[in-house]
């Protein structure tokens, strides 16, 4: 790794790359401190403030953004309405013959779901954008855990302003995801996963301060050793897979042999990624986007009361037991989705191999699927504890604002993993370019 680092910048496009990647970061992180025209800046510093002390609906929302949203900037929204339209379209491209059709047709098919995908996206921004200022209109209600009751972001809240606020965080959203496509097609990764990294990544120094002035230096240590540890299972985990050897049989055409190769299918132990932490969190937030709309007073009260007390609060019994179970359910789902081990097991048939022991056909779909269901299980499992470690740091040290959460952790690691990978393909490329030029 140390060697790939300090070779990269030897050769000249690819350092091109790489200082275009970080001059696209560096451009996303200065949008998202800009504020929206026609919100209140005082009242934003509080907002910031008071969120910086509590969890909330939009905590998962905020960490995406690199808490752009609590400052209520222009890329505010950052690439959250572009990550919940992909998932959408993934999904229905399950459901929808038109969408399966495209997918199946190569480069030509994947241009159109992209286009798709934007339009999506910009829906998603306007609708997003307008429910949040109506929300931070009315105080945020339970939004950010009940700690930002007398906030007004827009008090002149009349129909241009509103407008006005709408159009600028959609713009913004449209901006991150054309940054995200420029780094995808000039930089050097896949660009939306770099800008979600830039967005987790940037508040972990301020993060780690914060829990050194509250904790102390000892359990400061602590805490940075524990973090250490889950750091090591979380590269130990993604890195794991479980190799499934296969042969293909030999045969010839015409004059030549083709065939007799041994290769595996690589099935992750993480086989869903991060995904099932988005759908899980994404989940939870509707009881509390809909507590916005109930009475103030009465039985809306008691029922907005309830959900912020119970299912935006990290150390509620409620809260554990039902994040933990959704991030276990989904990931079982997602990696349904993601791999079809009937697919899989035609692939195999028609191009003449097998699994050594298991017949082509049925046998090798069912033993495929055996296989994915027991490797799938320690990964939920593992997903979900790394994403309840904030609450185990509440209810253990009492620690309000856990920045090294775990889906933090799986996002760093997960992007930089990828990234150096990507870096370590084009250096090996350049070495067989020079090899084969001599």
């Amino acid at each position: 790794m140390f060697s790939s680092l300090k070779n990269m910048f030897k050769i000249p496009d690819l350092r091109g790359k790489i200082l275009f990647t970080l001059g696209i970061m560096a451009l996303y992180r200065f949008g998202s401190h800009i504020p929206t025209p026609g919100v209140d800046f005082e009242a934003v510093e509080q907002l910031t403030e008071a969120a910086s002390q509590g969890g909330g609906v939009l905590q998962f929302i905020n960490l995406f953004s690199g808490g752009a949203l609590t400052r209520f900037a222009v890329f505010g929204l950052g690439i959250m309405p572009y990550i919940t339209s992909s998932i959408i379209m993934q999904l229905l491209q399950v459901v929808i013959p038109k969408l399966e059709e495209w997918r199946e047709q190569g480069a030509v098919g994947q241009k159109k779901i992209t286009q798709a995908t934007r339009y999506v996206t910009v829906a998603l921004a306007i609708m997003q954008s307008t429910a949040l200022a109506f929300a931070f209109h009315n105080g945020a209600p339970g939004l950010l855990g009940g700690g930002v009751e007398d906030v007004d972001l827009i008090p002149d809240f009349t129909v241009p302003r509103v407008l006005l606020v709408v159009l600028s965080m959609t713009a913004g959203t449209a901006m991150v995801m054309w940054l995200g496509e420029l780094i995808t097609q000039r930089g050097i990764g896949q660009g939306m996963s770099i800008l979600i990294f830039a967005s987790v990544v940037s508040g972990l120094p301020a993060g780690g301060a914060q829990i050194r002035a509250s904790a102390g230096n000892v359990l400061f240590a602590v805490i940075m050793m524990l973090v250490l540890a889950v750091l090591v299972s979380v590269i130990f985990i993604e890195q794991g897979q479980r190799r499934i050897p296969v042969q293909f049989a030999k045969r010839v055409v015409g004059r030549k042999m083709y065939g007799g190769q041994s290769s595996y299918i690589p099935l992750k132990v993480n086989q869903s990624g991060v995904i099932p932490l988005i759908f899980a969190s994404s989940l939870l937030q509707f009881p509390g986007l809909f507590s916005n709309v109930l009475p103030g007073s009465g039985w809306g009260l008691s029922v907005r009361t309830f959900i912020d007390n119970n299912l935006f609060q990290p150390d509620s019994v409620l809260y554990v037991v039902l994040y933990g179970l959704l991030i276990v359910a989904f990931a079982y789902f997602y990696t349904a989705i993601s791999f079809d081990p009937h697919k899989q097991a035609e692939y195999i048939r028609k191009n003449g191999g097998y699994i050594p022991g298991i017949r082509p056909g049925p046998p090798t779909e069912r033993h495929l699927q055996s296989i994915l269901n027991r490797i799938t299980l320690p990964g939920a499992l593992f997903l979900a504890f790394i994403a309840l470690l904030p609450s185990m740091a509440l209810a253990f040290a009492d620690i309000d604002n856990f920045p090294f959460a775990g889906t933090t952790l799986l996002i760093a690691v997960g992007v930089a993993l990828e990234t150096m990978k990507q870096i370590d393909s084009q250096l090996m490329m350049r070495n067989y370019d020079g090899f084969l030029r001599k």
